[in-house]
């Protein structure tokens, strides 16, 4: 395949798949890779055509969450109709639990707590979203710190809610931590095309078809 078809921020990246199912697959995708097909022939390279490309009888659109494109690690993408139905309902019952590993800009005073915001899309600069308690739609997350240096925390997410750019806002605004996600070129002072340090770190659900509990763990490069 002639990777100069795709655009110079994708050329090369490739998914990991971490275990392969008859009804699904578990991949790691890295960042500045686009979890779906976007607008336009040079932004066609994606975790779902590479999943396609790897599995020929996957189905048409095997989508069953999305990460942004700056974000790495963990997602489920199914492979089959009945496989992405199932998976799709546990997303929408939160009946798949995620967390989120980043690095943030300034030193986060409070150890752990939780993050309740209501925001939505700012339709004169898409895709941001705005912080709105009048006409935005709740965003719940957890935190926890699991280090600090002189100018940077690190820290465990885990959203309540699944909300477009979550961690992004919340991490960034003064209602939340106040300290933007390191590399973040819509929230903070990243540019387009750096490495953000926001990694989907773990991963559970239930078989779609067994409904035994799975649970996968993926480390951070950072």
């Amino acid at each position: 395949m002639d990777n100069n078809f795709y655009p110079k921020i994708s050329a090369g990246l490739r998914i990991t798949v971490l275990h392969a199912d008859p009804a699904f697959v578990v991949i790691e995708k890295p960042g500045n890779l686009l979890s779906v097909p976007g607008r336009g022939p040079d932004r066609q390279n994606c975790v779902t055509r590479q999943v396609r490309e790897l599995f020929p009888d996957c189905i048409e659109h095997p989508a069953v969450h999305r990460l942004d494109m700056a974000t790495s690690g963990l997602m489920v993408v199914a492979l089959t109709r009945e496989g992405q139905r199932a998976l799709s309902i546990q997303c929408q019952e939160r009946k798949v639990d995620k967390s989120y590993i980043a690095v943030v800009d300034g030193l986060v005073a409070e150890d752990s707590g939780k993050i309740s915001l209501a925001f939505r899309l700012d339709p004169d600069n898409r895709p941001h979203q705005v912080y709105d308690e009048v006409q935005g739609k709740m965003g719940v997350t957890r935190y926890k710190v699991l280090s600090r240096t002189e100018s940077r925390s690190r820290i465990e997410f885990t959203p309540l809610t699944g909300r477009t750019h979550q961690l992004r806002l919340h991490s960034a605004h003064i209602k939340g931590l106040g300290s933007a996600i390191v590399g973040d070129s819509l929230y903070g002072t990243g540019q387009d095309g750096d490495t953000m340090l926001l990694h989907a770190a773990t991963l559970s659900f239930y078989h779609p078809e067994t409904n035994a509990l799975l649970a996968f763990h993926s480390s951070p490069l950072f």
